[in-house]
């Protein structure tokens, strides 16, 4: 007799790990991983050893929410311990790679004036050696390229610490990705397998394609026990059909945060895709059942983990022609490459688009375009805006954008002219430069100095006076806000809880009011809309 057929239910959480901690984009280059993991991760859960209920008094302080606080019971100290030891253990290679990258940036701060840095290669600490490139910038500072394909292809890119978290979802609430790792709690079933295996494809596509657990078992590789748990995560209720889009325009779905699916009965484009999944919640959204069987492109912006979402991503690559991912120079801790990121996650179509490059597609065009700004100043050319043109409407996803140079978009209107659409995320009271970037440091400031940095180099969006200069120049004749991190599901993602007095708040209901005065449609989007070009 033939085994009978399940459904993986549409409220089961699939988290990817690494070493427990939820995987984002910090975690995966090798040399960004290792400073995070050393100054990051291990320091945390250290400072949780210490003193348990600091950290939990912290996580109950809404004011401190999103800092290095693991929301942990005290009482799991020992969970803890044991996690510190095996990543000490476990992870020790990228632990001793931190230190030479320390080490590196100090030598050369010290020993590389203009001349020939030749024969400071022999200094070079032993965990680094033949995967950086010493060079300088026009003005003579010392500079490190890592090699990074290389480094994928080292003991530094280790795949055995890989897992998959399955748990059914009952509420919004879950842990801050960034600063809590993960432990059994009699719910969950922690599965080790690689990211890029192809069990995980098959795994995501029982959401909408029935199996036998024989079938989910064998993909899993799970033994007796691990398969016996799994039974409680399938269903035989068939999932909602969703009807593939012919009508003879364009729709666009948002489906949360700067996740829009935009479709025509040719194409179908996903941008910075994040889905969240179905359970009980008063706030209506888009979830995977919603997607078209096939995603013809999917968009990232910019390497930042609510944009580019992992756990989101592999559960789609079963369902993705081509990935497109901004172009980056590449080689440095704080603007890895995300082509590889996505190769080593298993994607194979993976495309780079630069600034003012064209991709043609059927119906139109996406077109990359300069993104200013949201990165703290920091030199990261992985940032990308999409221009989307489909039957000749246009749609521009600007993501964080901030309007440093309001010159930018005058040439910008130049070349495409008035757009129809734009989204824009107006997160204009952004986190300090060191909240995300603080753990890939080489050096360190005087206190005076970082708080001086913190204060004025920040993670933000534009305002309402940036921002209407955007809608206005480029003659837009809709103007959303997205990407504001409201949804409650995105909490443990973003850390953001806003409120009427927030800054962002107010700054785009100032937008969408100064809009629908100039007779501009525009409105903030939350949970899920629907609209028609």
């Amino acid at each position: 007799m033939a085994e009978r057929n399940y459904y993986l239910r549409p409220d089961v959480m699939m988290e990817p790990l690494i070493n427990q901690w939820s995987a984002w984009p910090f975690l995966i280059p090798p040399a960004t991983a290792a400073m995070t993991i050393a100054k990051g991760n291990l320091k945390v859960m250290k400072s949780f050893v210490m003193a348990p209920q600091i950290h939990k008094q912290a996580v109950n302080n809404p004011a401190m929410r999103g800092g290095p606080f693991l929301d942990v019971p005290p009482e799991d100290v020992g969970l803890v311990k044991q996690l510190v030891e095996k990543t000490q253990t476990r992870q020790a290679q990228m632990i001793s790679l931190a230190e030479a990258i320390k080490t590196l940036a100090a030598t050369l701060l010290e020993e590389a004036k203009g001349l020939s840095v030749e024969d400071l290669y022999q200094k070079v600490p032993g965990p680094l050696k033949g995967y950086v490139e010493l060079a300088y910038d026009l003005n003579n500072f010392p500079v490190i390229r890592f090699i990074e394909g290389l480094l994928y292809k080292s003991k530094y890119w280790d795949t055995s610490l890989h897992a998959l978290n399955l748990e059914i979802l009952r509420t919004d609430e879950r842990p801050f990705m960034l600063s809590t790792p993960r432990f059994p709690n009699g719910n969950n079933l922690m599965v080790d397998i690689a990211f890029e295996s192809e069990g995980i494809d098959r795994l995501a596509s029982m959401r909408h394609t029935p199996q036998s657990i024989s079938y989910a078992v064998e993909a899993l590789g799970l033994d007796s026990g691990a398969a016996e748990k799994f039974k409680d995560y399938l269903t035989t209720e068939e999932p909602r059909r969703r009807q593939k889009y012919d009508g003879d325009g364009t729709r666009i779905r948002y489906c949360n945060h700067a996740c829009l699916l935009i479709e025509t009965k040719d194409v179908s484009i996903l941008t910075d895709p994040l889905l969240g999944y179905e359970y009980e919640s008063p706030t209506q959204r888009y979830s995977f059942a919603d997607l078209p069987d096939t995603i013809d492109f999917a968009l990232i912006s910019h390497g930042h983990g609510d944009h580019f979402i992992v756990e989101t991503l592999l559960q789609i690559r079963h369902k993705i022609g081509a990935i497109v991912v901004p172009k980056t120079g590449g080689g440095t801790l704080d603007d890895p490459s995300l082509k590889l990121i996505l190769q080593a996650l298993g994607f194979k179509n993976i495309i780079e688009l630069d600034e003012m490059e064209v991709l043609p597609i059927k119906g139109g065009f996406i077109a990359g375009l300069p993104f200013l700004g949201e990165h703290a100043d920091l030199s990261v050319r992985a940032k990308t805006a999409y221009l989307i043109q489909l039957g000749g409407k246009s749609v521009l996803c600007a993501a964080d954008s901030r309007n440093v140079s309001p010159e930018l978009y005058r040439h910008i209107h130049d070349w495409i002219g008035d757009i129809d659409v734009l989204y824009l995320g107006m997160e204009c009271d952004g986190a300090p430069l060191s909240w995300l970037y603080g753990n890939l440091r080489t050096r360190q400031f005087d206190r005076q100095l970082e708080k001086a940095m913190d204060q004025t180099r920040r993670l933000s969006g534009s305002d309402c006076k940036l921002g209407m200069e955007i809608v206005q120049t480029l003659g837009c004749k809709q103007a959303y806000v997205y990407a504001m991190g409201e949804e409650p599901w995105l909490k443990y993602i973003t850390s953001m809880e806003l409120t009427p007095a927030s800054k962002q708040i107010i700054e785009s209901d100032k937008l969408v009011e100064a809009c629908r005065s100039r007779g501009i449609v525009s409105e903030r989007l939350f949970g899920s809309k629907e609209s028609f070009l």
